[in-house]
């Protein structure tokens, strides 16, 4: 065979096993976000909605959601895109923080209260738009 010939074979080879590496890493994923998909879970669904599931119909494959208290949602199964945990809420103010390099983790923000027009780092605010002023 002409080097031409082995090296496409290799290509499609390695093609192959890419996809279904891939398709077993989604189909373990989902099996484990299947058996956490219970009553009292907090998710998120593929359109942005969150909400509190409060019943799991088996047979017709829905979801009942709570958004808001009194409003219930049914939605089908497989619009759960992600189910939150507590550790991965955060604020606004505490991914900007972060991101800037100013805090570490949230725990560090506990207890910090900023005086008035001051960022919880101690730099000065802006009055109009509230964020740090430059030196």
């Amino acid at each position: 065979m002409d080097p031409l010939t082995l090296i496409m074979l290799g290509a499609l080879a390695l093609l192959i096993f890419f996809t279904v590496r891939n398709g077993r890493k989604r189909s373990r994923d989902m099996a484990a976000m299947h058996e956490r998909t219970v009553v009292g879970a907090k998710v998120m669904t593929n359109f942005g909605l969150f909400g509190t599931i409060v019943a799991v119909d088996e047979e017709e494959n829905q979801i009942e959601l709570e958004t808001t208290p009194g409003t219930v949602l049914t939605v089908h199964r497989q619009t759960i895109a992600k189910i939150i945990t507590p550790e991965e809420v955060v604020s606004d103010e505490e991914a900007e923080l972060a991101e800037e390099g100013v805090i570490e983790s949230a725990e560090e923000l506990e207890g910090v209260k900023p005086e008035y027009r001051q960022q919880p780092d101690g730099t000065p605010a802006d009055r109009s738009t509230g964020k740090k002023l430059d030196d």
